[in-house]
């Protein structure tokens, strides 16, 4: 599995990692039990910096999204969030106004908003999900 980062984003690049990390799950091309690089395998194939690898695996396994076993790497969870109901909500609002707020400053309307995102949906095969 290739992580791809841009060296020329104003994004952190450990931010970068956690969001392909998630985008891959999401995608279906990692699925739970799957094994990620070891912190030097993607550092190395990456051209980072191990620290900032091992910042990234840090935030995926505290939000529940690897988990780490001691000898052996870091693998995606069998399972979903373990966050509560509300605190998920509360998530996917804080994330729907980011983009409305972002999609309102770069010029676009409500409609277009929508468009946009039935577009995303659409082309991107979600794997169904479990309540938890």
């Amino acid at each position: 599995m290739r992580l791809r980062v841009d060296p020329t984003s104003p994004e952190p690049i450990f931010e970068q990692l956690v969001f392909r990390v998630k985008e891959a799950i999401a995608q279906g091309s990692l699925v739970g039990g799957d094994r990620l690089p070891s912190v030097r395998e993607l550092a190395r194939d990456a051209s980072i910096n191990p620290n900032t690898v091992a910042r990234a695996y840090e935030a995926l396994e505290a939000e529940g999204v690897i988990v780490r076993r001691q000898g052996s790497g870091c693998f995606v969870t069998e399972k979903g969030s373990s966050l509560a109901t509300n605190e998920r909500k509360r998530r996917l609002d804080a994330l729907v106004q980011r983009l409305v707020t972002e999609g309102f400053h770069l010029g676009f309307g409500a409609r277009e908003l929508r468009d946009a995102l039935a577009e995303r949906l659409s082309a991107t095969p979600l794997p169904p999900r479990r309540d938890s």
